[in-house]
């Protein structure tokens, strides 16, 4: 597909980690900032507006989106060394963050390559993983509104909590941000997201579609660990599974519906709770129209 042109009933299936759900009223890869405030300005694109990244820690359900599904990978990907910050668009993936950050002899940012996502949804979720978020390196973002008005925000602007983000503005979206990572050892911070990949590549399901982890981890405890003992691994909905090597994945296993998916979820949910007394909440954003199947 073409960059910046606006096209009608898009499918999202090709355009998201799980691989189900339904089509966009309207469909926008953007590489073009200017271009898609201009869009935005003179009312090209429907409200509401979608961003999408890779489409991971997301449930797209299969009635589809209404208005428009801006999608920054494959667009917004600039990555450079700005002083002493890194400047990186919303559609670069975290893994080419932490890459670049190594390559460049900063610590720390190993975390990110185990973030199966862009910036642009890391920054939105407050993503993280391996003891670490996103917002800990974060000094400022550029901003767009439903104006079209691009503008930096500084961190202070935003309420950072685990795996949680509020903005100022709610109608506010991330185009790209500025990250502060301290000097380290080159090749000890590449080591490191050897070691980091190797871990994720030998604990998760990365063989099958997935979102990455589905639950929060409770306070003092482990998603996965509560689920497995519930005794939920594989179990399963239609085409969706627990995965039977780390239950906090939930995996499609070629023909499952975002209704599966999502029924597997509330299923969870409810048993957790019934035998340990948790309320499991959910890391996943789920968007769209259900409908009946």
């Amino acid at each position: 597909m073409e960059k910046n042109i606006i096209y009608k009933d898009v499918e999202l299936k090709n355009f998201n980690s799980w691989k189900v759900g339904g089509k966009a009223e309207q469909f926008l890869i953007c590489d073009d900032k200017e271009k898609l405030a201009s869009y935005i300005k003179t009312k090209k694109i429907k409200l509401p507006i979608t961003y999408l990244g890779l489409g991971s820690n997301l449930l797209i359900r299969d009635g589809g989106v209404k208005g428009a599904v801006v999608v920054m990978h494959g667009g917004l990907n600039t990555i450079n060394k700005d002083r002493e910050l890194i400047y990186v668009e919303a559609g670069v993936s975290c893994s080419k963050l932490s890459k670049f950050a190594a390559k460049e002899g900063l610590k720390n940012s190993a975390f990110f390559a185990g973030i199966p996502g862009t910036v642009g949804g890391s920054l939105a979720m407050n993503s993280g993983c391996y003891g670490s978020e996103t917002w800990d390196y974060v000094e400022k973002v550029l901003m767009i509104d439903l104006n079209g008005d691009q503008f930096i925000r500084n961190k202070s602007d935003f309420k950072i909590n685990y795996r949680d983000l509020k903005k100022p503005i709610d109608d506010e979206s991330f185009l790209a941000a500025w990250f502060n990572f301290p000097e380290g050892n080159k090749k000890d911070a590449e080591n490191k997201i050897k070691d980091l990949l190797t871990h994720r590549k030998n604990s998760q399901p990365l063989n099958w579609p997935t979102a990455g982890s589905t639950f929060r981890n409770p306070k003092n405890n482990f998603a996965a660990k509560l689920i497995e003992d519930c005794g939920l691994k594989g179990y399963q909905i239609g085409g969706a599974q627990v995965s039977e090597k780390h239950a906090n994945f939930i995996i499609n296993l070629g023909n499952a519906t975002a209704l599966d998916i999502e029924n597997i979820i509330i299923y969870i949910q409810k048993v957790v709770f019934k035998q340990k007394k948790i309320q499991l909440l959910r890391e996943i954003k789920i968007i769209g129209e259900a409908i009946d199947h």
